[in-house]
């Protein structure tokens, strides 16, 4: 799966005082809004009933917030990098910094499935994790997340 099936630029940011999961959240949703701003509290509640469930966050410093919503036709994601991790109540204690949020439509279960089954392996890749977080700037984060090849770990090397 390539990122950029789910991701475009203008939904990738730098967020600067996340404050609290909450923030993220609806930060999130309106990233994921994008032009149509009525969309955004249906899709922050979405989020947060979600994490209700439980935490979405997966592990050293990734979150992967998502939810089913009618409000789309097509799966659609969000990439926020936070400038202070926060406290997501992920299973290893970690803060994080580092959140993909996702929104597919409720009909596509399967699909949805898949999705998350795939970014939980692309943000297992420690290469990957660190070179978002050492990016520079948001063109940076761009180039990394919506070309198709992901830096890896030097395991091999």
């Amino acid at each position: 799966m390539s990122l950029s099936d789910l991701l475009w630029a203008d939904r990738i940011v730098m967020l600067v005082a996340p404050g609290s999961r909450d923030v993220v959240l609806d930060s999130a949703a309106r990233l994921l809004a994008g032009s149509s701003p009525t969309t955004t509290p249906l899709l922050g509640r979405a989020l947060r009933e979600r994490e209700r469930l439980g935490s979405t966050g997966i592990g050293r410093g990734v979150a992967i917030p998502h939810a089913r919503s009618g409000a789309f036709h097509e799966p659609r994601a969000a990439f926020l990098r936070l400038s202070t991790p926060i406290d997501f109540g992920a299973a290893d204690g970690e803060p994080v910094d580092l959140v993909f949020a996702m929104c597919v439509p409720e009909h596509l279960v399967e699909q949805h499935l898949q999705f998350l089954s795939g970014l939980v392996e692309r943000f297992s890749d420690a290469g990957f994790r660190d070179a978002l977080r050492g990016a520079h700037d948001r063109h940076a984060l761009q180039a990394l997340l919506l070309d198709d090849v992901a830096p890896t770990t030097a395991a091999g090397a």
